[in-house]
Parts: structure tokens; C-alpha cells; sequence
């Protein structure tokens, strides 16, 4: 077996590519900039070990190359992004995670394979999440980052200590400032300005302000917010926020769906959680559709204008960077 570095590098927005461009046009935009990452990765000592559709896995053999590439990835993408028409900005998630791989007939199989494809899941766009592997002392002198603490991996019993790499020049890092206490949140008022999110079902909608976290859902009426219906568990899940991010917790026998708006993944959660960023619907005790079946679907979201530390703004607007704002 080799220790290698995994990157599982994947694109967002590609619906609305495939709506604007045609099947055709729209696959060859996505082949090239896959072929893209992969030639920046084997600028960097890695290797492509496949081509995924919408997304490329690579390794790399040098811990700090492979962080260097993921951000450069980044860096230079966004920079294109900007001469690109709105309907055509594809974007970039990555999971990075880093241990022992075993290479068969060029595939790679292992733990690392699979925490840096479900921390690729996890990131949101233009964001790189990465393991604590990933995140050592010769990382750390390069590239910044932020320990947003640990998250259930699915397939893993221990949780995965996650970090996220701030390749922006301009963000701020926990290297850089200090983290403010959000485990003592008593001296906040009900009218603070840390803002307010927002959940909405069939129901109704309710706000809430970050003094009511942690809350529930579920279908009990001693939830914080009721949803009432028999796919929802009496507890379904429970939202907090943690290391300026908000977290969500499935606690039900079904499980959640969790689909972010600039993103075509659903995130399957049973007895595990995620980190809820931009414009996000969560479809309970069942899949969004299952043989013309789905589950009760809620929304989350910031209230717009608001000023919710390392959160979402509105639906079109999302906090990149933990504790503050890019």
C-alpha cells in the first residue's frame, strides 16, 4: 500500500449549463475543464486516476502539492468564472483527505478514497474541505486554513476532523484572528445583530435567532419547529452552529435528503450530519422522489441583509470564509 494525498475535485451548477447549452456542448464544457484539473494536477506531481462525469479523482504522492494544486485549481477557475456568462459558471468543490491507498489496475481503493469523496460532497462551491491528515505542519506553513471540528463520515465510526482551505488571499483564517466564544452565547440579545435564519414547510415558516440554538425538528410538538406529518420522526434532526458554520443532525429512523441549490448532489444523512450552507432544501423520511414517492421537504435558509458569523446571506449570497465575511 501507498500513502497518497486524495483529491476528489467535482462541478457544481452543470443544469443549468446543460439547459443553456444542449447536451452536447454543455458534456464537451465539463470534458475540458476535467482535462483541465487533470493537467493542473500532473503540473503538480499527481496523477488523474479517473474521470468521474462531472468530476475527476486524483492522488499525489506529495502532501503539499496536492493542497497547492486543489488551491491553485481554485484560484485560477474563479478568476475565469468572471469572463463567463452567469448561466455558465460551472464551479468547483473538493475533498482532500490523505492515508494509506491500495492501488489496483490504476483504481484506488481505501479510507482516504472515501473520506475525500464524502468531504467532496460536503463543500460547498469554490471551497476545498480536507482531513486532518491533509492539514500538517508543512500545509500549514503554506496554505491557511480553518478547523471547522469534527463530522460524522458515512462508512467511518470515528468522526473525521475537518478542516477548510482558504485559498482566497484576501480570507481570513484562524491563523490569523482569533475565533470568537459561540459556546456562551448568553450575553446575546433576541434582537442581536448576528441575524436570523429562517426554516419553511407546508406548514408555515419560523424564525429563529442564533440565542434558540440549538433547535429541533420533528414531528413532537415540543419541537422548536413542528412538522406533522408520519414520514417526519417525533425527533427528526437537530440544527446548531459550530465553529461559525451551521450543522445539521439527522436523529430520525428514515433518515434526510439534503440538496443545496448550487449544487445537483443530494447528500443521503441517516444518523449523520452536514454543513447547511447557501439556499438548501431537506426532504425528511424519504428521498425527493422514490418511485413517485418523496419525503416532507423543508427549507433553510439566512434571513437576507442579515450578519450570521461564517453562515449564508441570502440565497444568491453565501459566507465563504467561517467567522467573517469575504
Amino acid at each position: 500500500m501507498a500513502e497518497l494525498t486524495i483529491a476528489f475535485a467535482d462541478i457544481t451548477g452543470s443544469v443549468s449549463v446543460y439547459e443553456a447549452l444542449g447536451n452536447d456542448r454543455a458534456a464537451k464544457a465539463i470534458r475540458r475543464l476535467t482535462q483541465w484539473m487533470g493537467s493542473m494536477a500532473m503540473d503538480h506531481g499527481g496523477q488523474v486516476v479517473k474521470m468521474l462525469g462531472d468530476g475527476v479523482l486524483l492522488s499525489f504522492s506529495d502532501n503539499l502539492r496536492a493542497a497547492e494544486c486543489m488551491a491553485s485549481i481554485q484560484e485560477q477557475h474563479v478568476k475565469r468564472l468572471a469572463q463567463w456568462p452567469e448561466q455558465l459558471r460551472l464551479q468547483v468543490q473538493v475533498g482532500l483527505a490523505r492515508g494509506e491507498v491500495v492501488v489496483v489496475d490504476g483504481d484506488c481503493f481505501g479510507d482516504a478514497v472515501n473520506v475525500a469523496s464524502r468531504l467532496c460532497d460536503l463543500a460547498g462551491p469554490e471551497q476545498i474541505l480536507a482531513s486532518s491528515r491533509v492539514v500538517d505542519d508543512a500545509v500549514r506553513q503554506s496554505i491557511r486554513s480553518r478547523n471547522l471540528g469534527p463530522m460524522s463520515i458515512r462508512g467511518r465510526l470515528e468522526p473525521c476532523e475537518v478542516y477548510r482551505l482558504e485559498w482566497q488571499p484576501e480570507v481570513m483564517s484562524e491563523h490569523m484572528t482569533t475565533p470568537s466564544n459561540l459556546t456562551d452565547m448568553g450575553h446575546i440579545s433576541k434582537d442581536s445583530v448576528l441575524g436570523m435564519i429562517e426554516l419553511g414547510s407546508p406548514e408555515g415558516s419560523k424564525s429563529f435567532d442564533l440565542t434558540d440554538l440549538p433547535l429541533t425538528v420533528g414531528r413532537a410538538l415540543n419541537n422548536d419547529f413542528v412538522v406533522s406529518d408520519p414520514r417526519v420522526s417525533r425527533q427528526h434532526a437537530r440544527i446548531d452552529i459550530r465553529a461559525g458554520n451551521y450543522v445539521y443532525e439527522d436523529t430520525s429512523s428514515y433518515g434526510s435528503w439534503v440538496r443545496f441549490a448550487s449544487s445537483d448532489n443530494v447528500i443521503m444523512l441517516r444518523r449523520q450530519e452536514c454543513f447547511l450552507h447557501g439556499a438548501v432544501e431537506i426532504s425528511m423520511g424519504a428521498p425527493f422522489s422514490e418511485k413517485g414517492k418523496a419525503g416532507i421537504v423543508i427549507r433553510f435558509r439566512v434571513v437576507e441583509g442579515s450578519m450570521v458569523l461564517g453562515a449564508v446571506g441570502s440565497e444568491e449570497t453565501t459566507m465563504q470564509s467561517g467567522l467573517f465575511k469575504n
